[in-house]
C-alpha cells in the first residue's frame, strides 16, 4: 500500500503531520491508557501492545513497542516466545490468561468468552485490569490498521531511532512524540 502524499517510505510521524486533526486526542489516549494508573504495569501494557502488533504482523508497531517494553524492563527474549506459545512463554502465570484473551480479541473477536474473562479474574486480576488489557488490545488493533493501511514501514534505521527516542519511560511519552512532530 502506498499513499502518494506520504512519500515512498512513510513513517508514522509523516502520517500524523499530514493528517493532524485526530492526532492530539489519540496520543493523549495512548498516554492515559499506557502510562496512567492501572493494575497492569507500564511494562505489561507495552508488552500487550507489542504482542497484539506481532499477532497482526505489524512490524512497525511490534518493533516500536518491543523497544519501549524493553526500556520498561521486559527481557528481549520474551516477545517471540510469547507469539509462539503463550503457555510456555517466560511471563508471570497471572498474565497468561490476559494474553489468551487479547489473542482471541485480535484474531477472532466474536469468540471472546465470559470464561476467558473469568480466567483472568481467577488469576487475581480485577475488572479494571480486564478493561485495560482489552483497551490496549483495541488501541493496537486500531494503530496496526492505521500503520499498515497508510503504508508505514519499519527498518533498522527506524528501530534505532525508536530506541534512541524511547530510552526513558515518561508519563507523556506519546504526547511528547506529537510535540516533537510539531503537533501541539
Amino acid at each position: 500500500m502506498r499513499i502518494p502524499s506520504l512519500g515512498a517510505h512513510p513513517h508514522l510521524g509523516d502520517v500524523f503531520k499530514t493528517f493532524p486533526e485526530t492526532v492530539r486526542p489519540l496520543l493523549e489516549y495512548h498516554d492515559l491508557l499506557l502510562r496512567g494508573p492501572s493494575p497492569l504495569s507500564v511494562a505489561e501494557r507495552e508488552l500487550i501492545a507489542a504482542y497484539v502488533s506481532g499477532l497482526n504482523a505489524c512490524d512497525f508497531c511490534f518493533g516500536a513497542h518491543q523497544v519501549i517494553a524493553e526500556a520498561a524492563g521486559v527481557d528481549a527474549a520474551v516477545f517471540q516466545l510469547l507469539l509462539e506459545d503463550i503457555d510456555a512463554a517466560p511471563v508471570r502465570e497471572a498474565l497468561k490468561p490476559i494474553f489468551h484473551y487479547v489473542k482471541t480479541l485480535t484474531l477472532s473477536p466474536a469468540r471472546a468468552s465470559d470464561a476467558q474473562a473469568q480466567a483472568i479474574r481467577d488469576a487475581g486480576w480485577d475488572d479494571r485490569a480486564i478493561h485495560d488489557a482489552v483497551a490496549v488490545c483495541a488501541l493496537f488493533n486500531l494503530m496496526n490498521r492505521l500503520v499498515e493501511g497508510m503504508g508505514v514501514e519499519s527498518s533498522e534505521a527506524v528501530r534505532a531511532n525508536q530506541r534512541a527516542r524511547n530510552r526513558e519511560i515518561t508519563d507523556t511519552q506519546y504526547r511528547d512524540f506529537g510535540r516533537m512532530l510539531g503537533i501541539e
